[in-house]
């Protein structure tokens, strides 16, 4: 790597995580802008709703420039090509900005915030029911769900919601609880994502909502990245998602179960 391209991969780094605060900022404050809307609903106060539900769709649309920057920051030394020539930086991270939003297939009205902030607002007095235009058995992804790919630390079995220091992965975007993986870390040769070999059993789960109505099991073939310490952290979205989990269903007791069944599967091919 010169010098010049590990320059800007620390600044790239140093303002990603600026940037990444602001993200955090941003959605917790679409998140109390969802529960002030529940308490106007509650209170028959069906205008205030509405005007809230359109400063969350410009709320949304500012977090989403924002998600797209802080990841265009982050792959900007990636996409850098040293050259003789003075390199136009700004029409470089706009490209890539744009390659980012134009990659992303949430947006406007179908975005997953806002169809969780409607969700909430619809359950003050629907609850159980299928929101207009949809029918019973749709499966409808929100943002949190997307957000958190397991449920439970595949070290401890403990839900993600009950860890006590939780991390993330910044390659797989798995979580897990810090102390364990980092000793997995250490003393594992490589230390590859122990979500290797797991078989995801989410039966019921009364973690998330959309689970209620829902039996699925889905069979991971492995994580392939290995892990490393300095990308094992606890990014600034990562305790608001679990407070969203942890708030979408608050009688939490059935937990989505993650079991080892290599050996099951083995015996299958035998």
């Amino acid at each position: 790597m010169s010098s010049v391209t590990a320059k800007l991969s620390n600044a790239a780094n140093v303002a990603s995580s600026d940037a990444q605060a602001l993200v955090a900022e941003m959605r917790k404050a679409i998140g109390s802008m969802k529960s002030l809307a529940v308490d106007f609903e509650k209170d028959g106060k069906s205008d205030k709703v509405k005007k809230l539900e359109e400063m969350v769709l410009e709320m949304v649309a500012s977090y989403d420039d924002c998600m797209a920057l802080t990841q265009a920051i982050k792959d900007l030394p990636g996409v850098y090509q040293p050259s003789d020539q003075p390199t136009d930086f700004e029409t470089l991270m706009e490209s890539e900005v744009n390659k980012i939003k134009d990659a992303s297939s949430a947006s406007g009205q179908n975005h997953p915030l806002i169809r969780q902030f409607r969700e909430s607002v619809w359950n003050v007095h629907h609850a159980g029911q299928p929101m207009p235009g949809e029918e019973q058995e749709d499966v409808i992804m929100t943002s949190t769900q997307m957000s958190i790919l397991n449920v439970t630390c595949p070290l401890t079995g403990k839900p993600v919601i009950e860890l006590a220091d939780p991390v993330r992965c910044v390659d797989c975007k798995h979580i897990y609880e810090k102390g364990p993986v980092m000793h997995y870390i250490r003393t594992k040769k490589p230390p590859q994502c122990p979500i290797a070999g797991m078989l995801l059993l989410c039966a019921h789960s009364s973690l998330l909502s959309f689970h209620e109505r829902l039996t699925s099991f889905f069979l991971q073939s492995g994580c392939p990245r290995v892990l490393q310490v300095g990308k094992v952290v606890c990014d600034p979205l990562l305790l608001i998602e679990i407070d969203e989990l942890r708030s979408s269903e608050p009688a939490a007791q059935n937990a989505t179960n993650i079991e080892d069944v290599t050996d099951l599967l083995d015996e299958d091919e035998e």
